[in-house]
């Protein structure tokens, strides 16, 4: 005897019934719990930023008949050996960006020295102070009481770390703790929020569909977890005045990545691999 289909909920009418609002409630619930599990199964799978390893790597991501992509990572290899891959949770590009940063300055005694991050975050906190913006109040609020709440913050502690020259493991550790390596991510969010803010008739013509840059921040860049696009990484390259690098790997015509400098004709320090809604951290 056949089994019989499953019928298909039909649509209520219009005004719906007493128990809608249960039911959406449900699936909501179920929706939430089904990210989760999900983002449980990321983690779990995937360190928040991993050891270096061969860029060679890439091609067991790829079908061998993915020739787009296969191509690409012959590319790639004609000017990178490695590559360092962080967890694909949103957060992926601030994580990126901040470890080969600090990396890049461990390994560099005389960049550390110049660039005085301790002086650097005064310095940039000073200068979003300063402005007086009124659209800025809130940003400043929040960064003081982040910066209150915590005493001497994880983010203080690792710039520490950094500072005293610690071994690369012990930074890759300090990565890996959801704590420290979330409030690095939180302050970058904030630190990019607050460029964009306060360049905003530069960066107003960036934007689509009538929002605001106060808008745009509140929505896109200072939550946690929301992905990162072309106008954060100059803005926060802009912050920091670093010199950032990103080859894009997609499926768009030709064998080659398309490498793009922010600032154009800067020399890179941190090199990264966008790919479609990722990024990794690329070493030459």
């Amino acid at each position: 005897m056949a089994a019989e289909e499953p019928q298909q909920p039909q649509p209520e009418p219009l005004g719906g019934s007493d128990a809608d609002g249960v039911n959406c409630l449900a699936y909501d619930e179920a929706i939430m719990a089904q990210q989760d599990r999900i983002q449980q199964e990321i983690a779990v799978q995937n360190p928040l930023v991993s050891e270096r390893l061969e860029l060679s790597e890439l091609y067991k991501e790829y079908a061998e008949d993915d020739h787009v992509y296969q191509e690409k990572i012959k590319d790639l290899l004609q000017k990178y050996s490695y590559i360092r891959k962080t967890r694909p949770d949103g957060n992926c590009f601030y994580r990126a960006f901040g470890f080969a940063h600090l990396e890049a300055l461990l390994e560099d005694g005389q960049e550390l020295q110049r660039c005085g991050l301790m002086e650097l975050i005064e310095r940039v906190e000073r200068r979003v102070c300063v402005t007086g913006v009124t659209q800025l109040m809130e940003l400043i609020e929040r960064v003081e009481r982040w910066v209150c709440v915590t005493g001497v913050t994880q983010l203080m502690e690792l710039i520490e770390r950094v500072e005293r020259r610690v071994p690369l493991p012990e930074l890759l550790a300090a990565f890996n703790e959801p704590a420290t390596s979330d409030y690095l991510v939180v302050y970058l969010r904030l630190l990019t929020s607050g460029c964009l803010q306060r360049h905003r008739r530069f960066f107003e013509q960036f934007l689509e569909g009538g929002r605001s840059i106060k808008e745009f921040c509140q929505q896109e860049v200072e939550p946690m977890c929301k992905e990162s696009d072309h106008i954060h990484i100059i803005a926060l390259a802009r912050a920091l005045h670093v010199s950032i690098l990103v080859e894009y790997m997609d499926r768009g015509e030709g064998g080659a990545t398309n490498p793009h400098v922010f600032p154009e004709g800067s020399q890179p320090r941190v090199c990264l691999l966008y790919r479609p809604g990722h990024y990794d951290i690329l070493y030459k």
